[in-house]
């Protein structure tokens, strides 16, 4: 068993890697995802499950064709726990490893990754710029234009709710209560 950082430790070893903002903030969004669900499944261990959250795209600026890859070397030379490596590679499962997400962790966070993006994208069209009155049919409209946020995997998101068992509605409506929970500590 290695090291589980702590959030502080995990934001440090973050913007060792990352500097973009758009990057960081994305890591802090899904971080907070990860703990909102984590109150639901896995009480005791929602600092675990916002560190994988925040630490989830670690490698992705300096080494995007890398991405899920060299994060696990990098975590690994730090002395971090496997269970933390494992769910955070796990996240690329079918585009970058052959991990497969198998904890319900692992699950949320290869299900709400690309979804928050595509969230957040949806949230900023609106006149309130928020997710506090963004509902479900807005971001299923914008979920079946593949033009809009195309960075977003509309097959990552629909695979992450078949893993799940939860429809993609069900997905969308709890992310979207995940995200807009937040919104007293940031500005989604």
């Amino acid at each position: 068993m290695g090291t589980i950082p702590t959030l502080e430790q995990a934001q440090a070893l973050l913007e060792e890697y990352n500097q973009d903002e758009f990057h960081l903030r994305h890591a802090k969004i899904v971080s907070g995802v990860m703990g909102y669900f984590a109150q639901e499944y896995d009480p005791e261990n929602v600092e675990f499950w916002k560190v994988a959250g925040l630490l989830h795209d670690l490698d992705f600026e300096q080494y995007p064709e890398q991405h899920c890859v060299k994060c696990q070397e990098i975590m690994r030379e730090r002395g971090l726990d496997e269970r933390l490596i494992r769910a955070v590679a796990s996240h690329g499962h079918l585009l970058r490893v052959d991990i497969p997400p198998e904890h319900i962790m692992e699950k949320i966070l290869y299900a709400t990754d690309e979804l928050t993006g595509l969230i957040g994208a949806v949230a900023i069209m609106r006149p309130s710029k928020s997710v506090s009155d963004l509902e479900l049919k807005s971001v299923k409209k914008k979920f079946k234009s593949a033009g809009f946020a195309a960075g977003c995997s509309r097959e990552v998101i629909s695979r992450g709710a078949e893993m799940l068992g939860w429809s993609l509605d069900e997905l969308i409506e709890r992310t979207i209560l995940a995200m807009r929970s937040l919104t007293d500590t940031m500005d989604i």
